[in-house]
């Protein structure tokens, strides 16, 4: 039986994603392009093997438009032969480019993949894309008549519904920067980050970023109580009364810029070029919930991969579950009992930010190195995204 391996992972570190950030002033094409170079040079391959490379991005519009995978092949000096396309599930979107890598090697249809991600929210905003318009059309609003809401909304009421309080999300969100700031202290990112050139707008300043920009050290449950509720309205108290309006900016993932990268074989392959097989991807899964609360489709779909496995929740020894607000993570633990002592061990997007397109491709890397770092056999990622859809992925750690 063929099965998807993980030779490589690499990710740049993330910047703050607004003008003046580590990374604001690169084009999403060359991040990627530099991002990829990394990888295949890292795993000592001949980009010719590549089959193809599947890039997720969420904002295809102005520096990210006409296939942002497909240039960045060209701009990292592959062969033209080597083909690209570029993907949007959401957040998710290059998780979802891990399984289209991971479907096709075990299908047949590759030897060899690249699943990769990108996003310079600092350079194309969140929401960009839409270009002004109406994204839904009548036929949604004739389903949700009172209309969809955006994310914080349902950051709120998934905290209402799962009885989260503000001390408990002031305290999830200190304690991702603190765990975050501890591993990079500790050195536990340096092998999975591919150190690049700061440029905040200007060009390249001769720094070389070796760090996420975002994590706050100082950052307490205490300091956190002072922010005010990000998303407070006196409308939706109306439509939601339950709402307690508890989510800060503090409890939520940084606007970031970022870039990662998963190379993915066959195993024989892989044995015959060379590259070690670091981990297995044992089983995927993606789930559909309810819009309105958006972001709980990780627990759906980490019960469906389990299942799939035949796993239970206390097989895995790490879990990424990406910080999109603190609500998501903490009803998730609630829901599947896991032990918040395996999850984003080395902090999450609350610290280290969230580059949409890249977050899929980026928390793969992490959890790669943390099961390697602790020798941990099984870890399990998920993240929610928009539109109240998420993926899960188990891999194993090999060797």
């Amino acid at each position: 039986m063929r099965e998807a391996v993980i030779v490589a992972a690499v990710r740049t570190p993330v910047g703050r994603g607004k003008p003046g950030g580590a990374l604001s002033g690169w084009h999403p094409v060359d991040l990627l392009a530099t991002t990829l170079q990394g990888l295949v040079g890292r795993a000592g391959i001949d980009p010719a093997e590549v089959d193809d490379v599947i890039a997720g991005c969420v904002s295809q519009a102005g520096a990210q438009a006409f296939n942002v995978g497909r240039n960045a092949v060209l701009a990292a000096g592959f062969p033209e032969s080597v083909p690209a396309t570029t993907i949007d599930r959401q957040c998710g979107s290059s998780q979802q480019a891990l399984h289209f890598a991971a479907q096709g090697v075990i299908a047949g249809s590759y030897d060899v993949a690249i699943a990769c991600g990108v996003e310079v929210m600092s350079k194309v905003p969140m929401f960009s894309s839409t270009m002004g318009q109406d994204p839904f059309g009548s036929k949604i609003l004739e389903r949700y008549p009172d209309g969809l809401v955006n994310q914080g909304i349902s950051a709120e009421l998934i905290a209402a519904k799962w009885g989260l309080s503000r001390d408990d999300l002031d305290g999830f969100s200190a304690t991702s920067h603190q765990r975050a700031a501890a591993a990079a202290a500790d050195g536990r990112f340096e092998t999975e980050l591919l150190p690049v050139a700061v440029d905040r707008g200007e060009g390249p300043t001769g720094e070389t970023m070796t760090a996420d920009e975002g994590i706050r050290p100082d950052s307490t449950p205490e300091s956190l109580a002072g922010l005010r509720a990000a998303f407070q309205s006196d409308e939706l108290s109306q439509r939601f009364p339950q709402i307690q309006w508890v989510v800060t900016a503090g409890g939520a993932s940084q606007i970031s810029d970022g870039a990662a990268a998963v190379l993915v074989m066959e195993r024989s392959k892989a044995e015959a070029l060379g590259p070690t097989p670091r981990a297995r991807v044992h089983a995927m899964a993606v789930a559909g919930d309810d819009p309105i609360f958006m972001l709980t489709g990780v627990i759906p779909a980490t019960q469906q991969v389990l299942q799939r496995a035949g796993m239970t929740i206390d097989d895995i020894d790490a879990f990424e579950v990406n910080e999109a607000f603190a609500p998501v993570v903490l009803a998730w633990q609630q829901e599947t009992g896991a032990d918040l002592a395996k999850v984003n061990v080395n902090g999450g997007a609350i610290a280290k930010g969230h580059p949409l397109g890249a977050s899929g491709a980026k928390l793969t890397t992490t959890l790669l190195h943390v099961l390697e770092q602790t020798g941990g056999r099984y870890g399990l990622q998920t993240m929610c995204e928009g539109g109240g859809m998420a993926n899960a992925t188990i891999i194993e750690r090999l060797g």
